[in-house]
C-alpha cells in the first residue's frame, strides 16, 4: 500500500471532526465576558444568536454570508477527510439560505513527518467537492503543527429579505430534518476499529453529501428558521433555535433518523467526549422521558460533522417540502414541532 492509504489519519488526533469543537460550556464562559462589538446596522446576522454563519448587508438587495470550519481527520482517507471538510464548511451557507462563492484553505500539517501526498490528497479530495458545488478556491494559509488540521473559510452571497436564521422558528410549525444523527458515534468507531468498511464507507458519503439540494429545495418554501447540526448535536443546535425563536421544541425520538446499529456501538464505548459534553451542557434544557435511557439520551446529543439541515416550515406546507426533499434523494424525515409552551425549552417524547 502506498503511504497515503496505510497511514491512520484519525490515530494522529485526539478527537477528530465537529467533535473537536471546544464544547458550548466552555466557549460560552470565554465569549461572555468579551466587550460588545459597536452596533451596525448592516450587520444582519452576527455573534449574538449562535448562528451558523455571519450576515453583512452590502445593499438593499445583496448581502455576504462568511463562515469558517475546520478540524482534525475524521477518517482515515486522506481524500475523503478533504471531501468532508470542504462539505462541513459550505454548510453553514446553506443553512442560511446563501449561495457559496469563494472559499480560502485552512491547512496545519506536519510537512516533515507525514508525507506530501497525504496532504495533496486531502487538499484534492476538497477541490472536488468545491467544484460540485460551484464554489471558486481564492487562496489559503498553511501552518507546520503537530497534527493534521482541515478546513475552509467560506463566503457566500444571499438577498437580505431571504435569510434563514436560527431565530425564527414559529409555534405550529413542524421540524423536518435531512440527515441521519450518530456521525460522532461512527467517528470514534472508525478509530477503535469498529466498523465495517461498508459501514465506513456509508457514513464517509452522509458526510461528504452537500446540503445544496435540500437549501435549493426548501427554497420557494416558508421556512421560518434553519440550522446545520454539527459539532453540538441535533439537541444542541435544536436548543440554540428554541432559545433564539423564545419558541419552545418538541422531538419525537423514534422519528429522528439514525445511523444503522448505533446503539450497539455506543454501547461498546464508541459514545465521544463531546457528545458526553453536550449533553451534560443541556442539562435543564431539555426534558427526556422518564424511561428513555443514557444511550439513547447521549444519541441525541451526538457530536456531528458535516450533518443535515434542522427546518422550521409552517404546518400547512411541511408535508409538501418533506415529499419535495426525499423526491430530490435527501433522506428528510419529519422529527418534531414547535410550540408555545415552555418557551427556550426541549421536550422529548
Amino acid at each position: 500500500m502506498t503511504e497515503t492509504h496505510s497511514i491512520k489519519l484519525t490515530s494522529l488526533s485526539s478527537k477528530g471532526g465537529c467533535g473537536c469543537k471546544i464544547g458550548p460550556a466552555d466557549l460560552s464562559q470565554v465569549l461572555r465576558d468579551l466587550p460588545v462589538a459597536a452596533p451596525n446596522p448592516n450587520l444582519l446576522v452576527g455573534l449574538d444568536t449562535s448562528d451558523d454563519a455571519g450576515v453583512y448587508r452590502l445593499n438593499d438587495d445583496l448581502a455576504i454570508v462568511q463562515t469558517v470550519d475546520f478540524f482534525t481527520p475524521i477518517v482515515d482517507d486522506p481524500y475523503s477527510f478533504g471531501q468532508i471538510a470542504a462539505t462541513n464548511a459550505i454548510s453553514d451557507i446553506y443553512a442560511m439560505g446563501g449561495t457559496p462563492l469563494t472559499a480560502l484553505n485552512i491547512v496545519a500539517f506536519p510537512i516533515s513527518t507525514l508525507d506530501k501526498a497525504i496532504l495533496k490528497e486531502i487538499l484534492r479530495g476538497s477541490a472536488d467537492k468545491l467544484k460540485e458545488a460551484g464554489v471558486t478556491l481564492v487562496g489559503g494559509h498553511s501552518i507546520d503543527d503537530k497534527e493534521p488540521k482541515f478546513g475552509l473559510a467560506v463566503t457566500g452571497t444571499i438577498h437580505p429579505d431571504k435569510i434563514r436564521a436560527n431565530t425564527g422558528a414559529k409555534p405550529g410549525d413542524k421540524l423536518i430534518f435531512t440527515k441521519p444523527i450518530g456521525v460522532g458515534i461512527y467517528s470514534t468507531s472508525i478509530k477503535k476499529d469498529l466498523l465495517t468498511e461498508e459501514e465506513t464507507a456509508h457514513v464517509t458519503k452522509i458526510m461528504s453529501t452537500l446540503n445544496k439540494t435540500a437549501s435549493e429545495t426548501m427554497a420557494p418554501y416558508s421556512v421560518h428558521a434553519c440550522t446545520d447540526v454539527t459539532g453540538f448535536g441535533l439537541l444542541g443546535h435544536a436548543s440554540e433555535m428554541a432559545k433564539g425563536s423564545q419558541a419552545g421544541l418538541t422531538i419525537y425520538k423514534d422519528q429522528v433518523p439514525t445511523l444503522p446499529r448505533l446503539r450497539e456501538l455506543a454501547e461498546a464505548g464508541a459514545v465521544p467526549g463531546g457528545t458526553k459534553n453536550n449533553f451534560k451542557h443541556l442539562q435543564g434544557d431539555v426534558t427526556f422521558p422518564e424511561t428513555m435511557d443514557q444511550i439513547d439520551q447521549w444519541i441525541l446529543c451526538d457530536a456531528v460533522t458535516s450533518g443535515g439541515l434542522l427546518i422550521s416550515v409552517s404546518e400547512k406546507e411541511a408535508n409538501d417540502l418533506l415529499s419535495d426533499l426525499q423526491k430530490a434523494g435527501v433522506p428528510a424525515a419529519l422529527i418534531g414541532e414547535v410550540t408555545a409552551e415552555n418557551p427556550g425549552h426541549i421536550t422529548v417524547l
